[in-house]
């Protein structure tokens, strides 16, 4: 990579180095992004809906019964419900501050970093008594949108990966504490193969609740709450962070994200 093609936050000695136990999930390839934001953005909403009612398992004699509902059914039947069993959520209650505030659940790995062990700068950490060496590449303009985010919503760290990488990469990378609280890979529902980010879960309402992430598997369940972002790798010239700055501007003041969401993705 040329020195020449390297801008804003993602120089190389802004470069995040942490340490990994090399178990971070994988995300799809990068696509070429369209020249209209709006459909580079919800292009994927359609194909969202494939698969979701069906069973991965094959189902007994005793669950073929009338008025049966298979697992993988009912998650989507709950997943607009706006209450939560007692004790079960998992956020706590949203502070004075963010009162009236639409959360934001936002994604690390290929949406405001990407991680490898090309050389950058070398910090070595030990974890369980073995030393890994991971570097960490900022996506272009994370630091102005993390920054504007959390001026406008209650911000949650929502990752598949796990709190011993992604907690202290998250410790360097949001250095304002714009992330209130994290969530990693226990969070999730394991769910036909993917870790999933279960919206219903957080004990927000889900008509106020958003979610960014590179990942289709990751908002299965909720895909009328998602604001996709494209997947980055090493691309210095991306701009996907800084364009979806006015989108959410838009978004923070709706009262209700699925009607906002979808004069957005109207032709």
């Amino acid at each position: 990579m040329e020195h020449g093609s390297i801008i804003t936050q993602a120089r190389r000695e802004d470069a995040l180095v942490l340490t990994k136990q090399g178990l971070v999930s994988k995300s799809s390839p990068k696509k070429p992004r369209g020249r209209n934001i709006f459909k580079a953005l919800f292009c994927c909403f359609r194909a969202q809906h494939v698969g979701q009612s069906t069973s991965s398992t094959e189902l007994s004699p005793y669950k073929e019964e009338a008025n049966t509902i298979a697992k993988s059914d009912l998650l989507q039947c709950l997943q607009y419900q706006f209450y939560q069993i007692p004790g079960t959520c998992l956020l706590p209650e949203v502070t004075e501050e963010d009162q009236g505030r639409i959360c934001v659940v936002i994604d690390l790995d290929e949406t405001l970093v990407h991680s490898s062990f090309k050389p950058i700068n070398i910090v070595p950490v030990e974890i369980e008594g073995t030393t890994h060496q991971v570097y960490v590449l900022k996506r272009p303009y994370v630091d102005e949108f993390l920054r504007r985010m959390g001026e406008l919503f209650e911000c949650v760290l929502f990752t598949a990966s796990l709190a011993k990488y992604a907690d202290p990469v998250t410790d360097l990378l949001d250095r304002c504490g714009v992330f209130w609280a994290r969530l990693f890979r226990e969070s999730c529902v394991f769910h036909q193969g993917c870790y999933v980010k279960d919206l219903s879960r957080l004990g927000r309402d889900l008509r106020k609740t958003l979610i960014l992430d590179n990942s289709p598997a990751s908002y299965i369940f909720h895909p009328e709450n998602t604001v996709p972002v494209q997947s980055w790798f090493d691309d210095m010239a991306d701009t996907e962070l800084l364009n979806l700055i006015p989108i959410f501007e838009e978004l923070s003041g709706a009262e209700d994200v699925y009607t906002s969401l979808g004069q957005l993705r109207a032709p």
